[in-house]
């Protein structure tokens, strides 16, 4: 536990450090991506997106009880003073939940807090604490049963040509989260709402197509993939969503946005992450298809002349995640992530770099957060662990989720009103 509570207190120390101003917004996502990355610390059966999605919505509704430009996300707050420190409020919501969410954190996070507040000039602090707190206890309190805690159901594995399975070189003995498609979405009705259709059939010329090209460049030393792209694939094997976060406080530093900007950008990107999980797993559980390893393992059983069986085949990055292949997880988040990004930004381009949680020290460069959306998804057959099916698909569904939160939450009361932000 020293060691998880140690990663913090070096990042938090580190941004009191820093000469400008620190964002707090900025400041608290940073601290969660070090508690989520940190071994041990995240609950195997609770995704972190959820995490996330509470953190900034708690951030966005206290600091936007005062701003007042746009619609509540939840907790609309009467009689609040105009002078309440937005940082104070940010702040305090954010330690609220995270106090919450990772108790064995608690020393480090109330250390935090009181810095936090030290860097804070101008404004009501205690006025903005009393927000923050106020507003990150209801959503905490309205989230509370939201079925994130339930016990996974049992998942049984088939045994047809499809069906998901059990896939080596690890062989997991159960899936993970069979049941965060019962969680309560965020900001979509139900689960279901963009279910897409099913994948392509076993033998059909889509299927047969991107089979083959798995085979081919997702297989471990593959000779057919380039030396990038055998790179690619192994450079963004991490927890996706980190990844967006940290593009989008890269991208938020470099615009110099307001607090208020910061809390809505942070929480739309979040809150379409969170619902975007629920969305795919609906679907991977409901139409539990198999893995690259599996299908190229077991081709002779598919009844498609035009796959071959390789018995021994592996993917590039080893192990597999362990749930169902249709759609893909990389794809969906990734697709709505750049959604948010360019809508926020509504400028396209941009120069910005990113760095991958699993091979430290390499870096990706891009000028789009489209670029950088695409490549996330093509990893995953580079990666040898995603038909292209799974990945055409994923991004359509995570566009989708994307719209109907920017459409739909956090919306300007004024929309006529020009802004930096929509």
């Amino acid at each position: 536990m020293t060691k998880l509570l140690t990663m913090v207190t070096v990042l938090c120390t580190t941004l009191a450090a820093q000469s400008q101003p620190v964002n707090q917004v900025l400041q608290w996502n940073k601290t969660l991506l070090a508690i989520v990355r940190t071994p041990g610390a995240q609950p195997a059966t609770i995704h972190p997106t959820r995490s996330f999605a509470i953190m900034h919505a708690a951030i966005y509704d206290a600091v936007n009880a005062i701003e007042g430009s746009h619609t509540p996300y939840l907790i609309q707050l009467t009689g609040v003073s105009p002078i309440a420190s937005q940082e104070a409020a940010a702040s305090a919501a954010a330690h609220e939940v995270l106090s919450i969410l990772y108790p064995n954190f608690q020393a480090t996070l109330d250390a935090q807090f009181q810095q936090s507040l030290t860097q804070i000039s101008g404004g009501d602090k205690a006025a903005g604490v009393s927000v923050g707190q106020t507003v990150a206890d209801r959503i905490l309190a309205l989230r509370s049963n939201d079925g994130s805690s339930a016990q996974p159901p049992l998942f049984v594995f088939g045994n047809a040509p499809g069906d998901y399975q059990s896939t080596p070189p690890n062989f997991p003995a159960h899936p993970q989260f069979t049941h965060w498609s019962q969680v309560v979405p965020f900001a979509l009705q139900q689960a279901n709402q963009f279910r897409p259709g099913p994948p392509p059939s076993l033998t059909s010329d889509t299927y047969s197509d991107v089979f083959n090209e798995v085979k081919a460049l997702g297989i471990a030393n593959s000779n057919t993939a380039s030396a990038d792209q055998a790179l690619i694939g192994r450079f963004w094997n991490g927890a996706v969503q980190n990844y967006w976060n940290e593009i989008t406080q890269t991208a938020a530093e470099n615009r110099n946005l307001t607090t208020a900007q910061n809390a809505r950008l942070f929480a739309v990107l979040n809150l379409a992450l969170a619902d975007s999980v629920i969305a795919f797993y609906d679907a991977k559980y409901t139409y539990n298809f198999w893995r690259p390893v599996t299908a190229i393992r077991a081709a002779d059983t598919d009844n498609n002349s035009a796959t071959l069986a390789d018995p021994n085949w592996l993917p590039e990055v080893g192990n597999t995640t362990p749930d169902p292949s249709y759609p893909g997880a990389h794809a969906v988040i990734s697709g709505a992530a750049a959604t948010v990004l360019n809508s926020f930004f509504r400028s396209h381009r941009t120069d910005f770099k990113v760095t991958s949680e699993v091979m430290p020290g390499v870096e990706r460069s891009f000028k789009t957060f489209s670029a950088a959306a695409t490549e996330a998804t093509l990893s995953r057959i580079f990666a040898g662990v995603h038909f292209r099916s799974d990945l055409t698909i994923g991004q359509q569904l995570g566009r989708e989720v994307a719209h109907f939160v920017i459409d739909n939450f956090l919306t300007r009361l004024d929309q006529d009103a020009e802004s930096d932000d929509n």
